[in-house]
């Protein structure tokens, strides 16, 4: 599936303390309704729930080196591993949302939404405690990951 088929906008990430909300991730796909819908259906044909799948962003570049470094998103299928979506994004773009999803809560674990649609129409809409960062080597980077507390990796 093509990367250049969806768009990725944020919701949530401000500067301001009194207007923290749960941050939101909305990827936007154009492209064949039936592949993604294929992608995101378990062996039974019903889409995944929220504890299926997994999601992503790994650097193509190391942090610190370039002004922006590039990387891509991914969603994944958390039992097969298999790629539900991948798209490019910036370092820029995707750590403020994770550092906004930690300022988010109080005493509870950090959590996001991610919504995906089809060219507008919601098709799922998943609630997500955990996103991992990882290097440009695949090597985890804990500080930038969201981790809920008492996971072990």
């Amino acid at each position: 599936m093509r990367r250049d088929y969806f768009d990725l906008t944020v919701e949530g990430v401000g500067d301001d303390p009194d207007d923290r909300t749960t941050p939101l991730v909305r990827i936007d796909f154009h492209g064949p309704e039936g592949l993604l819908r294929d992608r995101l259906s378990g062996t039974d044909g019903d889409l995944l729930e929220a504890a299926e799948i997994d999601v992503a962003f790994r650097l193509r570049e190391p942090l610190g080196e370039a002004d922006d470094p590039e990387g891509v998103v991914g969603v994944t299928n958390r039992y097969t591993g298999d790629f539900v979506l991948e798209l490019n994004e910036t370092a820029t773009d995707v750590l403020p949302f994770i550092h906004a999803a930690r300022d988010s809560v109080d005493d509870e674990d950090a959590h996001y939404r991610v919504e995906i649609d089809v060219d507008g129409e919601r098709l799922v809409s998943y609630d997500k405690d955990t996103f991992l960062v990882y290097d440009h080597e695949g090597n985890l980077l804990r500080s930038e990951s969201l981790i809920p507390s008492g996971v072990e990796l």
